[in-house]
């Protein structure tokens, strides 16, 4: 899931068949896979028995052990996800592309989870900010070397 960005329940029931030519998005999640011995000869991670629902569940409580024993608070699977998206976003990589990638309708739901992290917009919201504040007398006194640091307000700092 950190490497790939599946959901839990797609990981859970990811069939044999969606590596295509030993792809999966990225060759080492591919390589990991084909070195696990099969759960079935459809699936990696799921009998085929049950529902997808119960598998995700069975594996989410799975997990929920396992962060709770590694001592990581309020560790749940959707985080690999998540710093999936993020890691992406954080070298640049365009968010229609994360979008893309993370499967989801539309850029909008992308954008509306990991906005503050497109390094991008930081970088053109920071800007605009500086252009903004050049332009406020106020600002401009305050960012003058003779000018004390300290603000006042009706008397209060």
């Amino acid at each position: 899931m950190r490497y790939s960005g599946m959901r839990i329940g797609d990981t859970a029931t990811c069939e044999r068949d969606r590596l295509n030519g030993g792809k999966l998005f990225l060759y080492f999640v591919a390589e990991a896979l084909n070195t696990m011995p099969p759960v079935s000869q459809r699936y990696f991670f799921w009998s085929g028995e049950g529902t997808k629902e119960t598998v995700s569940g069975n594996w989410r409580r799975g997990l929920r052990d396992l962060f709770d024993l590694a001592g990581i608070k309020d560790g749940h699977p959707h985080r690999f996800r998540d710093t999936f998206a993020v890691e992406l976003l954080l070298a640049s990589v365009p968010i229609e592309q994360v979008s893309a990638l993370l499967g989801h309708s539309s850029v909008r739901i992308t954008e509306k989870h990991y906005a503050p992290w497109v390094r991008d917009r930081q970088v053109q919201l920071e800007a605009s900010l500086v252009r903004a504040w050049a332009r406020d007398r106020i600002v401009q006194e305050a960012m003058r070397p003779d000018t004390p640091k300290v603000v006042t307000f009706r008397g209060r700092p």
